[in-house]
């Protein structure tokens, strides 16, 4: 399994992003940020909820701690809808 990488440093000048909003990402641990060689680096697979969270922060002016709440609220809701899903599985097996 190959896991591509994205340089912090140019996703921020690409997407004009300041760089001390991937610092308070990393801190409240929405973001899981690496240095290799002095390079700054983040998983690609994270870019989803990277762009989730820049919209939250720049455009709605949502602060890190209330992007981090709400975070834990829809991740919390996907695996309540699971659960229910998988009652509601279970509960079909016996009708």
């Amino acid at each position: 399994m190959q896991t591509d990488f994205i340089i912090v440093q140019e996703y921020c000048r690409k997407t004009n992003t300041d760089p001390s909003f991937f610092i308070l990402l990393e801190e409240v641990g929405l973001i899981n940020v690496f240095i290799e060689e002095g390079e700054k680096y983040f998983q690609a697979s994270q870019l989803i909820d990277l762009e989730r969270y820049s919209r939250m922060y720049y455009d709605l002016s949502i602060n890190i701690e209330g992007i981090d709440a709400i975070d834990h609220m829809l991740k919390r809701m996907q695996e309540l809808q699971a659960e229910v899903k998988t009652l509601k599985d279970r509960l079909s097996l016996y009708e």
